[in-house]
Order: C-alpha cells, then structure tokens, then sequence
C-alpha cells in the first residue's frame, strides 16, 4: 500500500474551508419563531356591498362622482374658489411634499443592488519621526506621499432582502400619491360644504330681516291697540320684547355670515377677509340624483382607502425583508489604484495597487433580537391591517349615511313644500279678508308668522340636501381614478 503524499492535507484544505463556510451560513439561518397569522382584511361582501355587475347603482354613482364633481352643483364662484383652493393651499403643497419624499426615498432603496463606485484622491507632506517604525531613510526626513483609488461594491440581492425594501418603499410612495388625492378631495369638500353653509346663513338672514319687518308692525299695532284701550300692557310689552330678540337673531346671523366667509378664504389660500362681498344663493345650487345602494368599486375608488390598502403591501413586504435579515449577507469590493511616496512615484507601474474583498457576514447569536424585529413588523402589518379595516368601515358608513340623508331630505322636502304653499295659501286669504274688511291686521300677521316659520324651515332643508349631497360626492371618491401602481421609484406627480 503505497503511503499518502506529504501534500495530500492541504487539498483538503478547501473543501473543509467550504465546508465551514457552509456551516456557518447554515448557523447564520436563525430560527424565526412560529408563523404569525396576520388580521382579517375586510372585504366588499362582508360589508354588505351590492357587485357592480348586478346593479344600476354604480352607475348612478359613476355620474355623481366624476373628475371636479363640484361643477355639478352649477355654480361658477363656487367652482373658481375650489380650483383656487386647489392650487394654493398650503396644507395640500404639504400632502404633495410628503409624496415627493416618499418617491425619493423609494428611489434610494432601488439603489441598494447597484454597483457603487468612490474615486478618491489625496496628497500629504509629512515629517516622519526618526524613533518610530518607519526605518531610514524616511525616518527623520520630509517626503511628499500621494493615493489615487478607485472602489466598487456590489450587494448581490441573494435573499430577497433589498427587493422587499424596495416595494416596500413603492407601497409608502403609493399610499402617499393616494393621500394627496385624498386631502385633495376633502380641501374640495370642506369649500362646497362651507359654501353652502354661508348661502344658508344668508338665506336665513333674508327671512330674519322679514321677521323683524313683521315684529315693527306688531310693534305699531300693539301701541295703536293699547291707546284705544284695546289691548293692555301686557300685550304691548310682548311686542316690544319681539323687536330685540329679532334684532338680535340678525346680529347672530351677521356674526355667523362673517366667519363663514372668513373660513371660505382661509380655505382657498387668501388673506381672511378677501371673501368679504361673497354672496352666494341657495337657489343657484344644483342637485344631483343619487345612488339607491353602494357598490362594491367604492373601496377602489376611495384615495384613503387605497391608501391604506397600500400601507398593509407595503407592510407585507416589511416582513418579508426582516426574514431576510436571517439570513448571510454577502458583498463583493474591489479596489484599483495608485500609491506611493513622493510625487514623482505616483504615476510609476510599481506604484499601483489593488484589491478583491468578498464579504460574508452571518447572523450568529443574534436570533432573539432578529426575531423581536419580526414580531414588530408583523404587528406592523397588523396594525396596517386594522386601520385598513376602520378606514373601509368609515367610508361604507360615510356613504351609506350620505345616501340615507339626502333620501330622507328628498321626503321631507316633499311635505315642508306643501306645508310652506298652504301656510302661503292661508297668508293670501288673511291678506283678502283684511282688504275687504272681514278680519283685522292683527290675523294677517299672526298668518305671516307661519309662514316665516315654514320659509325658514325650507332654508334648514335646502342646505342640508345640498350638504349631504355633497358628502356624498366626496364619500364615493370624488371623481378620483386610482393612478397609483404606476408609482415607480423616484417618480414625481
């Protein structure tokens, strides 16, 4: 039997090199700890949503909720005062900020995977010490010392790890264009709403000024009746006490008109009291009909709920990169480049150095800490997951409630307009018997009162179908196309 070359070991030395490295890469693998089932997500039928193919509906909803859905309402100044809004608000240039620094940050993960490069460069002139480790001649003279090198490195994406960051950074820049859309949506809202609440205010003004019209003329009847010994002071003090209280409705009024019209510039990006000859009319507003149920394509129209559905991919995706952290983290650098001592060395073919460094690094011992970091992404996503939920809740209630209003304030239309006409009918009686001599002034007053009544509740009634209607343009999206899976990274809006 012939005995063992002397040599043979060392070609044994590879092998259990890689064996080690093997082993290590497989203690580096940390146990991540049992699966986590995630929360529910909600989903259309669970909130009772009828399916666009099988209802009129959606359709319906298609024409309330279009692109600048404002302009259905019919008014210019309305619509001038929201395209304002839009364009100035700081709040809003705020929402597109916050989507801009998203996509960068989108865009700097994107990069984790490329080849990087550093070109450096450096000069010194230097003294070196004759006592130290650097022997003569150097040592106790002056020398002029140069470097010029370049680097790469490249983290090749083995794992998974930066391309789950990366669409985890693509979900937070979506989730963010969808957030502008949706303070682009409410900012439109709050200028309808407001809008309508000060036609409201003034309407409600005109017929304050038509009841304290009536209250002088009870006034001057009262004082007629109490010198002819018809009423006594009793009566008289009674009319007296309405004509403040009238005046003072008007001054509450007045104060009211001035905030509302204050709020309106405000929103729109202007100095308060720019909007001070802001008169808008209840009657210029146009309403629309409504949907009689809600489709399942509200939660896709919706800039907040595709928002959140973002968040929870994005939050996915989070969790798929800490399970990455488990395992080896590989590298590669390379260095080429010049160094020498004394200037006129640089340049020479001796000078030049260079340089290969593949890095493995492994997890070892780190198995609790790497495991708490993937228990606090799973409660990420759980957390991602249950504001998705309330978010979807809030907009199927948002809307449902808008659409229950506005039927509701179509039936009682329907009767305080009938109401309001016999309340005028009996008016134009009182007024006819006054004028043939039948009945007194005093009836025909106490006539008019119900007829103010009636005209002021049909002010309450037509801002409240107006504002209603308009809650629920926005509840069903406000027109918004969802645009947000064509986000890439570092894209702008």
């Amino acid at each position: 039997m012939p005995l063992l070359n002397s040599r043979a070991p060392h070609a044994l030395y590879p092998l259990a090199a890689a064996s080690l490295a093997a082993t290590l890469a497989l203690a580096g693998c940390a146990f991540q700890g049992p699966d986590h089932p995630a929360y529910k997500e909600l989903r259309a039928q669970d909130l009772g949503l009828a399916s666009p193919a099988g209802e009129a509906a959606p359709a319906q909803a298609d024409a309330l909720a279009q692109p600048s859905w404002w302009k259905q309402l019919g008014d210019a100044r309305l619509d001038a005062l929201i395209e304002q809004a839009l364009q100035d608000s700081p709040s809003l240039a705020a929402s597109h900020a916050r989507f801009d620094k998203a996509a960068a940050m989108a865009q700097a993960s994107s990069t984790a995977t490329d080849i990087h490069g550093t070109l450096s460069a450096d000069a010194t002139r230097q003294r070196y010490t004759a006592n130290g480790m650097i022997p003569a001649p150097v040592a106790g003279n002056i020398y002029n010392s140069a470097d010029l090198q370049l680097g790469l490195s490249w983290t090749p994406d083995f794992f998974g790890r930066y391309g789950a960051e990366l669409e985890a950074a693509l979900g937070q820049a979506r989730a963010a264009k969808a957030d502008s859309a949706a303070a682009a949506n409410q900012l439109a809202e709050k200028v309808a709403r407001s809008y309508v609440t000060l036609a409201r205010l003034l309407a409600q003004r005109e017929v304050a000024e038509r009841t304290l019209h009536q209250r002088k003329l009870l006034l001057d009847l009262s004082q007629q009746r109490t010198r002819q010994g018809l009423d006594s002071q009793v009566e008289l003090t009674q009319a007296e006490a309405g004509l403040p209280d009238a005046g003072t409705q008007i001054e509450m009024l007045d104060e009211q008109i001035t905030l509302a019209r204050r709020a309106i510039a405000v929103l729109c990006a202007q100095a308060p009291d720019a909007q001070a000859a802001l008169t808008p009319e209840l009657g210029v507003l146009q309403v629309q009909r409504v949907p009689t149920v809600l489709g399942a394509d509200l939660l896709g129209r919706r800039p907040d709920v595709v928002a959140a559905r973002w968040r929870v991919e994005a939050a996915t995706h989070g969790i798929d990169s800490a399970r990455a952290d488990f395992y080896p983290d590989i590298n590669l650098t390379a260095l080429a480049g010049l160094s020498a001592l004394g200037f006129d060395n640089l340049f020479k073919g001796s000078s030049r150095q260079f340089g290969v460094t593949p890095a493995l690094r492994l997890p070892i011992f780190e198995g609790e800490r790497l495991r708490a970091q993937l228990r606090g992404r799973q409660a990420d996503l759980d957390t991602s997951i249950a504001q998705y939920n309330t978010v979807v809740l809030d907009a199927v209630k948002s809307a449902g409630d808008a659409i229950a209003s506005v039927q509701s304030l179509e039936r009682q239309n329907r009767l305080q307009t009938e109401s309001l006409a016999k309340a005028e009918r009996a008016y134009d009686f009182a007024v006819q018997r006054y004028q043939a001599g039948l009945a007194s002034q005093i009836v025909v007053l106490n006539t008019e009162t119900q007829v103010i009544t009636q005209r002021k509740l049909a002010v309450e009634l037509r801002a409240r179908e107006l504002d209603s209607r308009i809650a629920l343009m926005s509840a069903l999206g406000g027109g918004w196309r969802d645009d947000t899976a064509s986000v890439q990274a570092g894209s702008q809006r």
